[in-house]
């Protein structure tokens, strides 16, 4: 009995040994973590994935098998580039990618960056251009370099002593690499710029900001620094003190992989060929002892000292209110009468200034006649200039003068508000305002893209002050889409208004007219100046003249500009 019992003993000590052993196998042994993976047994253990005993509570069920991961989609390939200061994204955005990235990202220190964008000499690979720039009604015309530098460095003077220049956030980090970090209080950032920026200027007048070129809208009066502007079609970027000059430098990795694909000329937010210059001007009639002076001095007499200024613009506007006519008397400097024609030959004034756009608008448009208007529209015809405002019925006086220049689409568009001269189905004249067609066809002109310029024969009124019937007609045509509207009738300058996006100048005074001894105010006058730029209006520079004699009008000098400026802000309420 006790040998019985021994021998039991003994087998079931061997099988628990067994069972153990067959355990502590599975356990430990290599590849046990891909069975747990995969639910199969390595080959190296079969045996006993055969053999498997019964389970107990000594040995669990095989866990349930786990299904291998899903990989994730790798994202774009972006370039990974360093740059000591924070830039612009725009100016990012324009950078050429070595073949196989998508876009780039800014590393945090040059370690881990694959190519480096760094402050360049004369040969940049990058031309990125900012501007000096001041709430529209300040006088200052331009500042030095070297003022700018040293209000940077808190050493300021003149019109920045005890100011702040204003940034934004990205051409504060853009003007760091140019210049080095500004002096403690030197520099104001109004993040993040562009709206932000314009608003807090306007409210905390005299205030001078540095915005990139393509910020700049009708607002901001750009200035000029050492005589260069970036609205100008003589600017010459390399010249420029608010030009930063970039280099991109690839890293040995992109090197060996072909390196950067370079432009031929230097990337920018600026280039030329987007640019359109426009020469706006006031009333131009060829009469009287206008007429009597070109006969003694010279028919482009008048255009002596400020053609250049017409002649440069891309486009040049005149408001040419008389009739040429073939049998025109002799001009009489003291005519009471006021029916006007001007000679043939004087159409040589209107070369000499440049022309491209003839606004008809005018009140004597009819004064000699149809014959006479008739053959006034074929001499413009043969020569390419366009003309809006009036024409040979009432259908083409309504019909918009297209332009279209360096991608910028101009639409030129007007109408006589007194009712003269007006054209009818048969008739040629000036096309009236009357009724709401003028508003219309703005809308429908801003609706297909163009840019639409309005203008205004409307009732004369010697104030610098527009009067009320002006503003209620001149912001309809704003409100209607104009990007610009101005008022061809004025014999003196008036005010500007801004009313959303639209620059409105309610008269511009005599171009080419005999009001000399009236008073100081009909001897001044504006061409302004507009710009454009990408399919967008940037704004306008004022250019003020003033008549020496009854023809010809010159450059203001600068005690002239200012106190005309002054008086003008004062009635636009600045």
């Amino acid at each position: 009995m006790s040998l019985e019992r021994g021998a039991w003993q003994q087998m079931m000590l061997l099988a628990g040994l067994l069972a153990l052993l067959a355990s502590a196998c599975r356990v430990s042994a290599p590849g046990g973590e891909l069975q747990r993976q995969s639910g199969q047994a390595p080959p190296a253990f079969q045996f006993f994935a055969r053999q498997a005993p019964t389970p107990t509570p000594f040995q669990p069920s095989p866990p349930t098998p786990t299904p291998a991961p899903t990989a994730t989609p790798a994202g774009p390939r972006l370039l990974r580039v360093w740059s000591p200061t924070e830039l612009p994204a725009d100016l990012l955005a324009v950078i050429n990618l070595p073949p196989g990235y998508e876009g780039i990202s800014v590393a945090p220190d040059p370690n881990q960056a694959e190519a480096s964008i760094e402050l360049a000499g004369s040969d940049p690979d990058i031309r990125w251009i900012y501007a000096l720039a001041a709430p529209f009604p300040t006088l200052v015309q331009g500042v030095s370099a070297q003022e700018i530098h040293q209000a940077w460095i808190g050493q300021a003077q003149g019109i920045f002593a005890g100011r702040p220049l204003l940034v934004g956030q990205d051409t504060l980090g853009a003007l760091t690499i140019l210049w080095g970090p500004p002096a403690e209080g030197a520099v104001q950032s109004i993040a993040p710029g562009g709206a932000e920026l314009l608003a807090y200027a306007w409210e905390h007048r005299p205030s001078y900001a540095i915005i990139p070129f393509s910020e700049i809208e009708p607002r901001w009066k750009v200035l000029e620094v050492d005589g260069q502007s970036p609205l100008r079609k003589n600017f010459d970027p390399a010249a420029y003190a608010l030009t930063l000059p970039l280099s991109l430098q690839p890293g040995p990795a992109l090197t060996m992989h072909g390196g950067w694909p370079f432009s031929e000329q230097p990337l920018t937010n600026r280039q030329p060929e987007r640019l359109t210059t426009l020469a706006m001007t006031g009333v131009t009639a060829l009469v009287r002892a206008t007429a009597y002076t070109m006969e003694q001095r010279g028919i482009t007499y008048p255009a002596k000292d400020i053609g250049e200024w017409l002649r440069e613009a891309d486009i040049t506007h005149i408001s040419n209110e008389v009739p040429f006519a073939q049998n025109c008397p002799y001009p009489n400097p003291s005519q009471e009468g006021l029916r006007f024609c001007s000679d043939t030959r004087y159409i040589q004034l209107l070369e000499e200034s440049g022309a491209d756009v003839i606004e008809l608008t005018g009140d004597h448009f009819q004064d000699w006649g149809t014959d006479a208007m008739l053959y006034t529209l074929e001499l413009y015809q043969e020569r390419g200039w366009k003309y809006y405002g009036g024409g040979a019925d009432l259908q083409e006086g309504k019909q918009a003068a297209i332009i279209e220049h360096h991608g910028n689409r101009l639409a030129f568009i007007g109408c006589n508000g007194k009712g003269l001269a007006p054209a009818g189905p048969n008739r040629p004249g000036a096309a009236p305002c009357s009724g709401d067609w003028l508003p219309g066809a703005i809308q429908a002109l801003a609706a297909q893209g163009y840019l639409p310029i309005a203008t205004f024969q409307h009732y004369e009124y010697y104030t610098y002050r527009a009067q009320p019937n002006q503003e209620r007609d001149f912001r309809a045509a704003a409100q209607a889409g104009a990007v610009i509207v101005s008022g061809s009738q004025a014999h003196q300058p008036q005010s500007i208004e801004f009313l959303g996006p639209s620059f409105i100048h309610y008269g511009l005074g005599n171009l080419y007219f005999d009001q000399y001894d009236i008073s100081l105010a009909t001897r001044q006058g504006f061409i302004d100046r507009h710009i454009f730029y990408g399919g967008r209006y940037l704004g306008v520079e004022l250019l003020p003249i003033m008549f020496v004699d009854y023809a010809r009008p010159r450059p203001m000098n600068e005690s002239e500009r200012q106190d005309l400026l002054r008086a003008v802000f004062n009635a636009s309420g600045w």
